[in-house]
């Protein structure tokens, strides 16, 4: 189920409509893990079927995992559905998310599971509410948000960045996205992955992603260069340099060694290099 079909998701009130089919999906899941296994009930009820909208369920689900005594779930969650209220788009955003899980993870099934289980849809989706925040001037509310998913989700994205939607984080442990750094729509990352800078440089320091791209396990893209859209980074590579679109870089340093090998290599996820391209100076 690509992406791009969470464009047409019907709203009610800024929130994901009951009558979405995507939302519909997810409370069906909860009802037959319910059936199937009668000890995830407390879990099924709180995280999905006691909500109204997918949207609402989502930040239900990241302030259950990010309470803390000085911050408890029904105040944590109270600020994050308030800003829901705010802005419909975040809403959109993370239903294009949780359908990019399902169309590019084979280890995804139902769409209830990254809701409920998947860390780097959390740690996306809590960058999104933190980013928000940052953009109302709430940059220590923002700060500690990302703060806590540092912790929690073994990520750190800082809420200055700009990420797009239809983006998959797959794994996302240790994921490093610097305050600079923009990351298109239908973007796949997968765990260790580094969009950061060069030094101690100011301004505009950090990687821009663009659309399409797949970026490998373990890369590092350090500077503010440009990743042409649908190309491919290969696992472990050291990226000082842009990249043109719908290329395949490796290495360390990286370079060029063909081109991406598909249109979408984000929804195609496949990383394993061709023997020709592997066969370089």
């Amino acid at each position: 189920m690509p992406s791009g079909s969470a464009n047409k998701i019907p709203m009610k009130d800024g929130h994901i409509s009951h009558l979405d089919p995507l939302w519909s999906r997810i409370k069906l899941d909860a009802s037959l893990a319910i059936e199937q296994d009668q000890t995830v009930t407390g879990l099924m009820q709180q995280a999905v079927l006691s909500h109204q909208s997918f949207d609402l369920a989502v930040a239900s689900r990241i302030a259950s995992r990010l309470a803390r005594p000085l911050l408890d779930y029904d105040r944590l969650y109270a600020q994050l559905s308030s800003l829901l209220d705010i802005n419909p788009a975040l809403a959109q955003a993370m239903a294009a998310d949780c359908l990019a899980v399902l169309d590019r993870d084979p280890a995804c099934t139902r769409l209830i599971e990254p809701l409920l289980y998947f860390k780097g849809f959390h740690a996306l989706q809590t960058h999104r509410f933190a980013h928000h925040l940052w953009h109302m001037g709430r940059k220590d509310f923002a700060l500690y948000l990302q703060s806590c998913s540092s912790e929690v989700f073994q990520t750190d994205i800082h809420p200055q960045a700009r990420i797009g939607q239809g983006v998959f984080l797959d794994h996302a442990t240790g994921l490093v996205v610097g305050s600079t750094a923009v990351i298109e729509d239908d973007v796949s990352i997968l765990q260790g992955v580094t969009l950061g800078g060069t030094g101690k440089e100011t301004g505009d320091r950090h990687p821009k992603i663009r659309k399409g791209v797949l970026i490998g396990a373990g890369a590092k893209i350090l500077g503010n260069i440009e990743i042409g859209h649908c190309a491919r980074v290969a696992a472990g590579s050291v990226v000082l340099n842009s990249v043109p679109h719908n290329m395949t870089v490796a290495g360390v340093p990286a370079r060029v060694v063909g081109e991406a090998g598909c249109a979408e290599p984000a929804r195609s996820m496949d990383q394993i290099l061709a023997e020709k391209q592997l066969k370089i100076d």
